[in-house]
């Protein structure tokens, strides 16, 4: 998988569900169902979206609705093929795509 692939990035709140899970969730299964590569979910400590309302762990400001990112890097055809589960399944939410290099580095010989 060296080379040039595309990431897909999709910024949520921790608190979007699906059908009463967490939409990153079915995000990853469909993810893994469609056959793509791989998927990281990420969940921030800070941050705001289109409400402009900061969502934060420190202690004085309790949020339940922290960001999630989940990453996927596979081949952009895959990748778009797979957008239309998103359209599905996201209300509010940023949706990305933009080409990485993938480097694998191996481990070294001692």
């Amino acid at each position: 998988m060296d080379g040039l692939h595309t990431r897909l990035t999709i910024y949520l709140g921790e608190d979007d569900h699906w059908h009463h899970k967490p939409l990153y969730h079915e995000i990853v299964r469909r993810a893994r169902d469609a056959g793509l590569a791989g998927a990281s979910v990420l969940r921030g400590v800070e941050g705001y979206g289109a409400s402009s309302l900061i969502h934060t762990t420190r202690i004085l400001s309790l949020s339940e609705d922290l960001p999630v990112v989940i990453v996927i890097i596979d081949e952009e055809a895959k990748l778009r093929a797979f957008l239309p589960q998103l359209d599905e399944l996201i209300g509010e939410g940023l949706v990305t795509l933009d080409q990485v290099e993938v480097v694998r580095h191996g481990g070294r010989a001692e």
